[in-house]
């Protein structure tokens, strides 16, 4: 194969983006992303990447010996070697092995990174676990007729033993949309609570709780799945409301729930 055709490597790639390559290798790749698909992919898979390096071993770097590592870098680089402005994904990465072969990264640091990755959010969790759910929903799948108020408050009844919370019909109807259903699922060993309505201008839209001993949070706004979700909690419970609505028109049915669950 014809090394102008040869498929170039991540660390090509990689050092591509961050225009480290020389001149000729430059003009290889850029030639390889006019005329091969499986670069262009690859490139584009990379590019995405936006971990954030530099903050992720920031501890790790500021720990390390830099008058060794630079004298080491020193004898090995040329003395023109240009000093980078900024530190690039590959030049962070070389640096943490340095450390590491070296021995010295200090186990305070190392420690600490550790337990800031180990770090879990649950209320983060189980609404990424509800938007992935409520995601697959479509106004067929709540399709049929509107259930009786006899047989909504039967359905209520059952999330209120479940989740010891009173949970009213007037409270938690939602002004434009229609009542569908209200079932008792699972997360993480322990009931979870979802009213499902159907709008008729947005479709789908929940309302799903949880018992939380994480304490009282006010109301926030996020974005999951090309959804709008208003989330916040009471001492004893964690609520979610999801929708394809706007986000002010969430935030105002939210407003209204809350209210109501809290008179």
């Amino acid at each position: 194969m014809n090394d102008d055709n040869k498929l170039p490597s991540d660390e090509q790639l990689t050092a591509y983006i961050d225009g480290e390559l020389s001149p000729d290798e430059t003009a290889r790749i850029g030639l390889l992303l006019e005329t091969d698909a499986r670069v262009v992919a690859r490139l584009e898979f990379l590019s995405r990447s936006s971990l954030p390096f530099e903050q992720a071993f920031e501890p790790l770097l500021a720990a390390a010996p830099k008058a060794k590592l630079e004298a080491m870098l020193a004898s090995v680089a040329p003395a023109e070697t240009p000093v980078p402005v900024r530190p690039t994904r590959r030049g962070l990465l070389a640096a943490l092995a340095a450390c590491v072969v070296a021995g010295v990264v200090a186990d305070r640091a190392f420690i600490g990174l550790g337990r800031r990755l180990a770090v879990k959010d649950e209320s983060n969790e189980w609404r990424a676990a509800v938007a992935e759910y409520i995601a697959l929903y479509t106004p067929d799948t709540l399709a049929g007729p509107v259930p009786t108020a006899q047989s909504q408050a039967a359905q209520l009844s059952i999330l209120e033993e479940k989740l010891d919370l009173r949970l009213p019909a007037e409270a938690i109807s939602i002004e434009g949309a229609d009542f569908k259903r209200a079932l008792v699922l699972q997360y993480d060993d322990a009931p979870l609570a979802q009213i499902a309505y159907l709008d008729p201008q947005t479709g789908p839209m929940a309302l799903c709780i949880v018992r939380s001993a994480d304490g009282a949070r006010p109301a926030e706004v996020e974005a999951r799945k090309g959804m709008n979700v208003v989330y916040w909690a009471s001492p004893s419970h964690a609520f979610m409301l999801i929708g394809h609505a706007s986000a002010d028109r969430m935030r105002t049915v939210a407003d209204g729930i809350m209210a109501r669950l809290e008179a």
